[in-house]
């Protein structure tokens, strides 16, 4: 019997663990902030929604919390600066009418232009 119920318990607590976290939703005047989970609790991604739509500054998250995307969205569409940082570099992009415009990778070797 005591088999049985330590099994049955290790079972459960398999399933319980296993299971994905559910995103978070909080009113912000008109806005809908929305948070997603990596499966083992770590915020995944962060953003607005206003009218079901996304909106505003979104930023995705690795597993260890890093930062990995910043992105921009009015009425759904992408707009803006984006960023996308990976192993030794930043990516940006940015979008006009929810079409790329121009894309620049910076690296630890770029220069840097300074306008005086």
């Amino acid at each position: 019997m005591k088999k049985i119920i330590t099994i049955a318990m290790f079972c459960i607590a398999a399933i319980g663990y296993s299971q994905d976290i559910e995103p978070t939703y909080e009113a912000e005047g008109a806005l809908v902030k929305a948070t997603y989970y990596h499966e083992e609790g770590t915020i995944s991604k962060q953003g607005y929604f206003k009218n079901k739509k996304l909106t505003g500054k979104w930023t995705r998250y690795d597993k260890q919390g890093n930062k990995v995307q910043m992105a921009f969205y009015k009425d759904g569409k992408k707009t803006g600066k984006w960023f996308f940082w990976n192993e030794g570099s930043l990516q940006e992009v940015t979008y006009v009418n929810n079409a790329v415009q121009s894309v620049n990778r910076w690296t630890p070797e770029s220069k840097l232009a300074i306008n005086k």
